[in-house]
Order: structure tokens, then sequence, then C-alpha cells
């Protein structure tokens, strides 16, 4: 099958991996155009917009918000309703994904100076957070666990769930995982309109202080145009894999790595570095022969011609060189003594360790959030977590003592900014000396 072959000796190397991995996100002027009108509406016009947007776009026939809400007993007979071994698994995978992130939370702390100065962090959780779940064909109950999780452990005080029901239908997997979760609210909205709600609230969706979760370009381009109003976790691009194999496993396990990430769509990213030649000829093989045997052969075909690659490097330091300047999202080290080599990693989403460890446990229940960096966004961002959910506000209290000694420092530097304000303000909490009364 077609794909893209490059080596770090080739003369055009640098060029040819900038083409490659190059992904543009310009904003199409069209799609901001409608958005904008999309969130204009809902602000002024609330549920009614809300109920008529989700009529146009979801091909149904709502005539009452009340429609729209999934009350508590339907995600529970949701979770009935699916089959036992799901069920089991959704439990199981809810259960990792919330001991890992239990982990992450972070306390509050203080100390105080020598003269009884206090300082310290004060944490608290967000009030409430909306995640927005794709639905229709794309059902992704996953990503149910790994954004609502994370925000239930923080304890944010309200999960509100948006998930649009094309023609009336709704993925029960969806609503077990909700319900596995903890999600609170939810409702069957999607787009623009529902990111809209969420952000300014309406009658009946109340507004929250952070939207997370996957969605189409309406989706990703109304949490752009909404971030300000509330917090979002990031704007993601397609979905990637950078692969390090010494030349030791399985060619087929391999190739299913690659292909793991590429059937995502047609823009997915695979890619294979090996310092060994002939096991990268061995994984085109594996490559042409079983990607026959996929449901979505022709995405992963386009994918992998597109925007895929096998590249040969010098020696596995060089292949760490371009783990570090790709900075991917999903990166395993297919390689003996990853853990090693892992220390040689600066960026990278999630880091897969060992032959074992396929990116498609990451997925769903080895604990870590999927909700990754992409776009090598990894040279400066992180995973989705427990922190995304909990806000951090400084703590400062003031002795008289250390009023005064801060006072001091405070006044000159007040003054030469031209703020006279402040420095007065410092000046006043100086203590007085009985010398200086007497004078």
């Amino acid at each position: 099958m077609k794909t893209h072959r490059l080596a770090t000796t080739d003369a055009d190397f640098d060029l040819r991996l900038a083409q490659l991995t190059a992904w543009s996100e310009e904003r199409d002027a069209e799609v901001g155009a409608r958005v904008s009108d999309i969130i204009r509406a809902i602000r002024e016009r609330g549920d009614a917009a809300l109920i008529e947007f989700t009529n146009r776009f979801d091909r149904r026939d709502v005539r009452d918000i009340s429609e729209l809400v999934i009350g508590a007993e339907a995600l529970q007979a949701a979770l009935h309703r699916i089959p036992a071994a799901q069920r089991t698994a959704l439990e199981a995978a809810a259960a990792r994904v919330r001991d890992y992130h239990q982990r992450q939370k972070q306390e509050s702390w203080q100390y105080r100076d020598a003269d009884g100065t206090l300082l310290g962090q004060q944490v608290t959780p967000l009030d409430r957070a909306g995640l927005y779940v794709p639905g229709g064909k794309a059902a992704y109950p996953s990503s149910v666990l790994m954004n609502a999780l994370p925000a239930k452990v923080a304890g944010v005080g309200e999960v509100v769930m948006v998930s649009p029901a094309p023609d009336g239908v709704v993925n029960d997997t969806v609503l077990a995982a909700a319900a596995v979760a903890g999600v609170d609210r939810v409702f069957t909205i999607g787009g623009a309109q529902a990111v809209a709600a969420l952000a300014w609230g309406t009658a009946t969706v109340p507004g929250v202080d952070k939207i997370v979760g996957p969605g189409n370009i309406y989706v990703a381009e109304a949490k752009r145009q909404v971030f300000g109003k509330v917090g979002i976790d990031m704007i993601a691009g397609p979905s990637e894999i950078l692969v390090v194999c010494d030349g030791k496993t399985d060619p087929d396990w391999i190739a299913m790595d690659l292909f793991s990430q590429a059937e995502h769509d047609e823009e997915a990213q695979a890619i294979l570095v090996s310092p060994d030649a002939a096991f990268l000829d061995r994984v085109a093989d594996s490559m042409a022969r079983l990607v026959g045997t996929l449901e979505r052969e022709q995405i992963i075909r386009t994918s992998m011609a597109n925007r895929g690659a096998l590249i040969l490097a010098r020696d596995l330091d060089d292949c760490l060189d371009i783990v570090n300047r790709l900075a991917p999202e999903h990166l395993e080290l297919s390689m003996d003594d990853a853990e090693t080599w892992a220390k040689k990693v600066r960026h990278a989403g999630a880091i897969f360790l060992g032959r074992h460890t396929p990116e498609a446990l990451g997925d769903y229940c080895a604990g870590p959030n999927h909700v990754l960096p992409t776009s090598a966004t990894a040279r400066f961002s992180s995973p989705l977590g427990v922190y995304d959910f909990q806000k951090r506000s400084s703590l400062i209290g003031c002795s008289p003592e250390g009023a005064s000694r801060l006072a001091d420092i405070a006044s000159p530097l007040a003054r030469s900014e031209s703020l006279t304000a402040h420095a007065r303000s410092a000046e006043y909490r100086i203590l007085k000396t009985p010398d200086a009364k007497k004078s």
C-alpha cells in the first residue's frame, strides 16, 4: 500500500518531514461566520433558538425543550440495556481511569515567614463543567469517561453533558458511560449551538465554567469563539501516532498500531521510525496484507498515503531526535529498555513503553487520559487531567511586621512606575518607630 518513505540521511529529509507533518489550522471564514450567527442566536433567543437549530441540523421535530433533556433514570436504563460484556468493560475502564486521576488531585498548601506573614495556595474545583460528546454514528463512550471522570475527581459541582441525537437516535453506550462516570445532567443537543448554550446558558441549559470534549469543525470553531467567556480544553487537530521500533517487534503488531490511528480519519497521521531498513520493509509488507481485513480500509489507505510514513534513521538516538522534533500526541517506544529511552523524550502527549503496550489500550482503559495535545502542542501543553478542573488562588496574609517589611520593598518599586496610590497604600502599613513618632 502507498505511504511515504524517508531516510534521515536524505539531503531533503528536513524539508520532506516538515511538509509531511505540517497541519494548517487556517480558519474557514464561512464556518466562522455561521458559528458566530449561531452563537448570537442562542444568546438572544435561548431555548427557542436551541430547538430551531436542533430540528434543522439533527433532523428532529422537537416542540418543547424538555424533549432534549435526558434524566438520570434514562441513563440507568441504558446502562442495564447494553450487553453485559460492555457494561463490565465500561465499569472496569472507569475504575482504572478514576484511580489514575485520583493521584493527580492537587491540595491547598501554605506556610508562614519568620515575621508571621502567611503565604500559600488554595485549590478549589470549578463549579460546573460542560462535556461535549459526538453523537450519531460517531459514538465514543470512552470520551465520556476520559472527560467526565477527571472533573468528578476534582470535585466539580456539576458535570453537564451535551451530545447530539441525529434523527432522534441516542446511543445507549454513551448514555451508559455517562451513568458510570456520574454525569449530572444530559442534553441531546450538539454542534455550535450546544457549545453556545453551555457558554452562555439558556433557561434550560446551565452555563458552565469550562467546556471539554471533541467535536467537528463547527464545534471546534465554537469553542474557539466562546473562549474567554468560558475555559476550554484545547482546539485539537487530527489524531497522531509515532512509533519508534528497534526492529525486534512483530511487524504485524506495528502495522496494526499504525492503523489504529490512521482509521480515525483521512487526516490522521501514523509514522514509524526505525534504524532497521529490513524491518521497515517487513512492516510495509504487513500493512499491505492486513489493510484489507479492516472495516475502515479506505480511510486507512487515504491517511497512510497522504500523511503516513516509514522513516529510516541512523540509530535509536536519531529516532529520539525525530520524536522531540515532532512532539507527537501518541508515542510508542517498541524497543528494549523502553523506560530508559523514555527519559530522553522531552515532548510527547503520552508515551507507551515496550512491545506489549499498544496505544489502543490507552484509548480505553489503561488509566491515563486519552485527551492529548496534537499538532506538536505537546511542546507546551499536557494531557487533560484533574488539574484542568481545579483553580489555584494565591493566599497572602501579612502580619503587622510583615506588612511593614514588604511595604519598604513595594513603595520604591511603585513610585518607579509612577503609581503613587500603590506606594502610599503600602506606606500606610509601615510601622512607625518611637523616634519617628517624636519627629
